[in-house]
């Protein structure tokens, strides 16, 4: 019994859960973007799209909510504001009732100033881009390359493990 849980816990499985991310990155856009290496190649594909600032006002917004210092908030809200937000804006991102967002609110900022905002953004990925993101060949390459690596690691398991029966 001992030995079948730790080798359920044991390094088959953790191998297994990082040659996996893009079955993490399917089942939802969180788990897209809490991954790092999904974050980029969201990314990357965005950019083909013309749509990466949607990711990165994402981001900035998850970063704003992180802050605690007054003064680096009011800065970096002023920075989401400039470059999304913005009639002006570099990356302007496209969510209802922008025109109401004036400057004022940049003077008294708090973490979750740009909530509905982001919640906006998010929703527009989802049902929209990540979808696609999803059919795209940047994905679909991604998960090839995947399965190969894991079909490679598999016997490399399965011979361990038989080894391992043996053995005991």
């Amino acid at each position: 019994m001992d030995h079948y849980i730790h080798d359920s816990d044991g390094s088959s499985s953790s191998s297994h859960q990082s040659l996996k991310s893009t079955a993490k990155w399917a089942a939802s856009l969180e788990n897209l973007l809490e991954d790092p290496e999904g974050v980029k190649r969201f990314r990357e594909f965005l950019k083909k799209e013309f749509s990466e600032e949607n990711v990165l006002f994402w981001l900035a917004c998850e970063d704003f909510k992180k802050m605690q210092d007054r003064k680096q908030m009011q800065e970096k809200a002023k920075e989401i504001y400039m470059t999304f937000l913005s009639s002006k804006a570099s990356s302007q991102v496209n969510v209802e009732g922008q025109s109401r967002l004036n400057e004022k609110i940049l003077e008294e900022p708090h973490p979750l100033m740009f909530q509905k905002l982001q919640d906006q953004i998010f929703n527009l990925m989802k049902y929209d881009s990540y979808s696609r993101f999803l059919k795209s060949d940047l994905f679909l390459k991604h998960k090839r390359t995947e399965e190969e690596e894991e079909d490679s690691s598999d016997a490399q398991t399965a011979a361990k493990r038989a080894s391992r029966i043996y053995n005991t």
